[in-house]
């Protein structure tokens, strides 16, 4: 018996090891999962937050049209997000990222890095579900939402005059190629992210928002002003239907911002993500907060009254200016980005007015050239990747922007020779509510 028992504990000591092993295997199998169940939930939540801001730009957009127009809006909001939706996952998904469904051998996959240039980058993979980064589905939805909003940015600029189809058509371009393409050469890992000073934009100032601004540039070019907008040298208001409206759609794009930029961490399975995550959200805030401010005070010295759709536009600015990089900055820094955001927004506005481009929304001014303010930014910041250049950031600033105008523009071009862009005068005049969709967003009320 007293053999058996020794034999019993030499056999159980010689299994400890074989134990330990397996118990060391399992928590690091249980690890990976918490990783990729956080970093999965982060890209869900974050997505849907910046889903929400499709609300925004229409509530936004609906406020500042007059009210003839605000069906038209709406309408072209839940439009252009249904279409990107589709677009995405057709083409643009495939085009952004190098997964070998769309790309077509010897032509277009070799603008591409290879799928080890992807997993050294961090990149989510979509054709691999058991990745230890996350869920192929999160990944997909979160930037679905990123590539939907380019084409919201388009839609506030012209408004008001431009067919509804044509406009869709252009949408569904836009989001199916043009972005996804441009996007590619950074998020993708393209070009602009290869060599020692690759290009640095966290979140998307330039590759989402200058984007976005660069396509309306050039609709607007080609679409030309509203109807009585410059008249004798002079530009005439055109106020908006409903400003508490557009109030709403303000705040509510300033509460998806969180996940624009907190999402774009990337990760969230470890405490120092979970830190990340949080100061991006308070610089987030801050730069908001400080570009109504600068609107706010600045308007009042300009024109001896507050103007409020320059404080709304100046908050939305801010938010666009620390997109570049929300993490790199302290909150005083962070605060200096947003209120320079609102201040160029004050000027720039009016500055488009000189060169007669109507932009109903503010949305150039606002995503452009706040845009590229915030990407110049991370020169003052440093950044996620390191040390940014100004040859780099110049560089990835110029060839999205005029990558994105130049097409833009030759799309826009083709549609006016086929089908034609502008709505008659006499529809432009009546409203492109009762001329385009046959309904009125306010029936019980005036025309404005």
């Amino acid at each position: 018996m007293t053999h058996f028992k020794t034999l019993a504990s030499a056999a159980a000591l010689i299994a400890l090891p074989s134990l330990a092993f397996a118990q060391d295997e399992v928590a690091t199998v249980a690890a990976d999962e918490f990783v990729w169940i956080m970093n999965s939930l982060l890209f869900l939540v974050g997505g849907f937050l910046v889903f929400f801001m499709a609300a925004g730009f229409a509530m936004l957009e609906g406020g500042l049209v007059r009210s003839k127009n605000a069906s038209t809006q709406m309408t072209k909001n839940v439009a252009l997000f249904s279409i990107a939706a589709i677009m995405y996952w057709l083409v643009g998904y495939n085009l952004m990222y190098p997964l070998g469904d769309w790309a077509i051998e010897g032509y277009l996959s070799g603008l591409f890095p290879s799928v080890a240039v992807m997993e050294a980058m961090g990149i989510t993979l979509a054709d691999a579900d058991d990745a230890s980064y996350a869920s192929t589905g999160s990944d997909y939805i979160f930037q679905l939402m990123f590539c939907a909003a380019t084409a919201s940015i388009v839609s506030g600029a012209l408004a008001e005059r431009i067919k509804l189809w044509p406009f869709l058509i252009f949408s569904a371009i836009l989001t199916g190629l043009i972005y996804p393409l441009t996007a590619s050469w950074t998020w993708g890992g393209g070009w602009l992210m290869s060599g020692d000073t690759p290009f640095n934009d966290f979140a998307g100032s330039t590759i989402v928002h200058a984007c976005g601004a660069a396509a309306a540039l050039a609709g607007a070019i080609v679409l030309g002003p509203r109807i009585g907008k410059y008249k004798d040298g002079r530009v005439v208001p055109m106020p908006g239907s409903n400003l508490p409206m557009a109030t709403l759609g303000m705040f509510i794009l300033w509460l998806g911002w969180f996940g624009f930029n907190g999402g774009s961490q990337l990760a969230m399975g470890s405490v120092g993500d979970i830190a990340d995550v949080s100061r991006i959200f308070a610089n987030t805030n801050m730069a908001a907060a400080a570009g109504a401010v600068a609107a706010l005070i600045l308007t009042q010295v300009l024109y001896k009254k507050v103007d409020l759709t320059m404080v709304l536009n100046g908050a939305l600015a801010g938010l666009v200016s620390i997109t570049a990089e929300p993490l790199a900055p302290s909150l005083g820094l962070a605060l200096l980005i947003g209120a320079v955001g609102g201040v160029i927004v004050v000027f720039a506005v009016p500055m488009l007015d000189k060169f007669k481009i109507d932009d109903v929304v503010g949305a150039i001014p606002v995503h452009g050239f706040a845009g590229i303010w915030g990407t110049i930014a991370v020169l003052f910041t440093g950044s996620y990747d390191g040390d940014a250049t100004v040859g780099a950031q110049l560089l990835g600033i110029i060839a999205i922007i005029g990558a994105t105008f130049v097409l833009s523009l030759i799309v826009w071009f083709i549609l006016k020779a086929t089908m034609g862009i502008r709505v008659s005068e006499e529809d432009e005049i009546t409203g492109l509510d009762t001329t385009e969709l046959g309904m009125e967003a306010y029936p019980d009320f005036s025309k404005g």
